[in-house]
């Protein structure tokens, strides 16, 4: 009896002081997407969990009485909620709201950990695609004019866009920042050819959004950077189906579908999910060329989440095609000149090459002028995520890419008569002495050409650029049992193959938009009918670049990501070797290839004679990058960080000709270093830094119409330094009335230019103390953002300053300010249902700008004092009406 008695007790004390709560819930964002990785904590205890996959949770706890649960993420407004804990399950189904401090949104690129931008030390920018969406954004320039230390060149179109930071000399085309998708560059070795990365694929709704991450830890993780990294990070399905379809209309005759659709594949219970995402579209351009822009882009993702991480494939399908917008003649004072029909001219090139081919020694050419910057291609990447626990987790990134890529560029008013001159004064200097000529319009009948027309020559090159790609990365990080330490150890190899093939041939055409092409014959002194151009083509020139390249890549990293009490410290290392080769395929002129028995559509037209030429470069070199952040209050962070990185040059700018010996091949060093401070407040986040950019040996190859063929012209070993400040502001006078800005200033200085002439030989010193050439001093963006969740509406300013042409600094472009203009309203029909109808303008009020001079001038620049001016104009007003199905 004493025995039952005590094991009673026992029993009652045991049950007593065991009693567990359950509290199960959801936690989602305002949108009603899942969160994962929330905290849930009791607090005042050490009792916690964290949300998976699915923004649920389960916490059981023997605590008992009135507790209090704090929900919290980076990014997002913490939520407490008091509970009474007496045994019964508890369900919480909570809404996080976002913060409304861009600083605290996280981060993913260039970190091995979590952490928000306030929290990193270094220089972040970021947007989301709804942001981007709403702007009806079409190209990186849209995108990325507005991030501080940036230059953007959107002249081009929708494809292309160069890309200045912090002074680096370049072309543009993202050389010293890799463009990436989801962690991955769009292609791991630039320089194999001249194309830059955003012609293999464009922005969809199906990304989350774009960070761009400047300086310190970009330099080592993954490919690489030396300026900062550009990474669109895609949408993943989850157990909450969800689709989009964003319908954009817009003047010259725009048409474009985006869509998103992504959910869970299988049952309640699977734990597999997709996301299919692209556009459908169809465009006469900003400006009319009579040759269409169309194409279509197919991206998807299946994800399998498993108890300890996750395996997603990535794929993507393009086929697309972007007419390209280059310099053409402009006045002495850089306005569009009036063609015949009266009309301002905006591009010279014309519908009525798109059926162009000619003969050659080595078969017929066609060219594909009509397709622009054309793609055809896709990717596949496997994306491999596995915690083995709390504290070591792995990652691996494998991806495979092959794309058919042309670039067509039609340099309008370009060659020995290339300023518009009248068909009369056209004819007497091709032959003075000439005794009359007979002139008319491609497909126009027998017609003859009044001599008072305007005519000009024109220059098309066709860039043959197909390129495969093949990467992978994999990481390990080690975190110590207190947080404080998060070791990284990680590879990245590559192997990239690319074509670099040109054809290039000159054109007779009238002044004017949409030109209609000439064909001119003409009786010389000697009574002899001389052909001059038929179907427009005045020199089938052929054949100019027959190059075929491949580099190999491979580097390691160990990083250390440190977490204490108010300080943060990001240390690592990189060490990287590279290898490649370079066949450089022999041209001959088909004279002399076998004058006696060529037909006279054969003269002097290039092509291949068989032979190559072939050089092997290796190279290899370390990075370092130093960082720290000091948590001063609540709403101040103080940080800096310094880096020394390296960049491999361009392998076609080492051919193996005379005075090039494949030994001189060497990385470029860059020396970076950065301090400012962070703020955060519920009305005001904003950063403020000083920056120093020091390159050296920077290997340079500029090309220029010489002869009236575009040639490397000069090859330039270079050394530049950077000062600048930067600051970025949010400032929030209501919860939903905001006025957003940057702001830069700059001082770059070309501290070394030794140039060699690749046409004619000899080298000079050259440009030393100039500043660099398509850079301006100031930048700066404003923006006044208006949303209450159904009305929104947008108006910003995007300056750039004055910029020199070329590096010779004897013609200043004036500074441009772009002006948006959108707004749209939101209906929603149910919970989860809703349509916004907005518009957007692009450009409101510039109409002259001029985003660049001729690069292609060459050693002698472009003089400012002439008759004409060469230049590229900034693209016109555009207007769009934009509907978007949430559902």
């Amino acid at each position: 009896m004493k025995n039952l008695f005590f094991a009673i007790i026992v029993l009652c004390c045991f049950g007593t002081s065991f009693a567990q709560t359950e509290i199960t819930g959801n936690v989602k964002d305002g949108s009603g997407v899942p969160i994962l990785g929330a905290n849930v904590l009791i607090l005042g205890t050490t009792e916690g969990t964290t949300t998976d996959f699915d923004g649920n949770f389960l916490l059981s706890t023997s605590l008992s009485g009135s507790q209090t649960i704090r929900i919290s993420f980076i990014g997002f407004t913490s939520s407490e909620q008091v509970v009474d804990l007496n045994g019964s399950a508890l369900t919480l189904d909570v809404v996080l709201q976002e913060s409304g401090q861009q600083l605290d949104e996280v981060v993913i690129t260039a970190s091995s950990t979590f952490r928000s931008q306030k929290q990193a030390p270094l220089s972040i920018s970021s947007k989301k695609m709804a942001e981007i969406t709403k702007l009806s954004a079409n190209s990186q320039a849209d995108i990325l004019r507005s991030v501080p230390g940036i230059t953007a060149e959107g002249g081009g179109g929708e494809t292309a866009t160069n890309l200045f930071v912090r002074g680096l000399p370049s072309g543009g085309q993202y050389v010293f920042n890799p463009l990436q998708y989801d962690g991955m560059p769009l292609i791991s070795s630039f320089g194999l050819n001249s194309s830059a990365h955003d012609v293999y694929a464009r922005p969809d709704i199906g990304f989350k959004g774009v960070e761009f991450v400047r300086g310190g830890a970009a330099i080592l993780y993954g490919a690489g950077s030396v300026a900062g990294i550009i990474n669109y990070t895609s949408k993943t399905g989850d157990s909450n189906p969800g689709n989009i379809i964003n319908v954009e209309w817009g003047d010259g005759d725009r048409f474009k579908t985006d869509f998103y659709s992504g959910g869970r594949l299988g049952g309640e219970d699977s734990n597999t999910f997709y996301a299919f995402t692209g556009f459908v579209r169809t465009d006469d351009g900003p400006i009319d060329t009579g040759l269409a822009t169309r194409g279509v882009q197919f991206r998807g993702n299946i994800k399998k989440r498993f108890e300890n991480g996750s395996f997603t494939v990535h794929a993507q399908f393009i086929n697309d095609r972007a007419q390209f917008f280059l310099p053409l003649p402009l006045s002495a004072s850089r306005e569009r000149i009036d063609g015949n029909d009266g009309q301002p001219v905006e591009q010279l090139l014309s519908g009525e090459l798109e059926e162009t081919s000619f003969l050659t020694a080595g078969g017929v050419y066609e060219s594909p002028i009509e397709d622009g910057v054309f793609t055809k291609g896709g990717y596949v990447m496997g994306d491999f995520n596995y915690n083995f626990s709390d504290n070591l987790r792995f990652k691996s990134k494998v991806r495979y890419a092959n794309y058919e890529h042309n670039f067509a560029l039609y340099v309008g008013g370009n060659g020995n008569n290339g300023n518009p001159i009248s068909l009369n004064n056209y004819v007497n200097s091709v032959d003075e002495n000439n005794q009359g000529f007979v002139a008319t319009y491609q497909g126009g009948g027998d017609a003859q050409i009044s001599g008072s027309d305007l005519v000009v020559d024109n220059l098309h090159v066709d860039r043959l650029r197909p390129m495969t790609d093949y990467s992978g990365e994999a990481s390990l990080t080690l975190s110590s049992n207190d947080g404080i330490h998060n070791f990284t150890a990680g590879t990245f190899l590559s192997r990239t193959e690319a074509e670099d093939v040109n054809y290039q041939y000159r054109v007779l055409s009238e002044f004017n938009n949409n030109p209609r092409l000439v064909n001119l014959s003409y009786t010389d002194e000697n009574g002899a009918n001389v052909i001059f151009s038929e179907g427009g083509l005045t020199n089938r020139i052929g054949m100019t670049s027959n190059r075929f390249l491949d580099q190999n890549r491979t580097a390691f990293y160990l990083t250390d990501e440190m977490v204490f009490d108010r300080w943060r410290f990001d240390v690592g290392f990189r060490y990287e070797s590279t290898e490649g080769t370079f066949s450089n395929g022999g041209i001959v002129e088909s004279t002399l290839y076998d004058n006696t028995e060529l037909t006279d559509d054969l003269r002097n037209v290039n092509f291949a004679d068989g032979s190559f030429t072939r050089a092997t470069i290796s190279a290899s070199d370390w990075a370092l990058s130093l960082a720290g952040l000091y948590e001063l209050s609540e709403s101040t962070n103080l940080y800096a960080n310094f880096s020394r990185g390296f960049f491999f040059p361009q392998i076609r700018s080492f051919a193996p000709v005379p005075g090039i010996r494949e030994s001189n091949y060497d990385s470029e060093n860059i020396i970076q270093f950065e301090a400012g401070a962070k703020f955060g407040t519920s009305k005001f986040s904003g950063s403020a830094a000083a920056y120093y950019v020091s390159l050296k040996d920077r290997i340079r190859i500029n090309q220029a119409i010489v002869g009236g063929l575009l040639v490397d012209q000069t090859r330039t070993e270079q050394n530049t330094s950077t000062f600048g400040v930067e600051a970025t502001w949010n400032y929030r006078f209501t919860d939903d009335l905001s006025l957003q800005g940057t702001a830069t200033y700059q001082n770059h200085e070309i501290t070394k230019n030794i140039q060699e002439d690749l046409v004619n030989g000899g080298t000079t010193t050259t440009n030393e103390g100039n500043e660099l050439a398509r850079q301006p001093n100031l930048l700066g963006t404003l923006g006044l953002n208006y949303d209450n969740r159904e009305f929104d509406a947008l108006f910003s300013l995007n300056h750039t300053g004055k910029k020199f042409t070329s590096d010779i600094n004897d013609v200043e472009l004036d500074a441009i300010t772009i002006a948006r203009l959108g707004a749209g309203y939101t209906f929603n029909t149910t919970d989860e249902n809703s349509v916004r109808l907005g518009f957007s303008v692009f450009n409101l009020f510039d109409s002259d700008g001029i985003t660049e001079g001729n690069p292609r001038a060459g050693v002698a620049g472009e003089a400012g004092n002439q008759d004409f001016f060469f230049g590229r104009p900034i693209l016109p007003r555009r207007f769009f009406l934009t509907a978007t199905f949430n559902f």
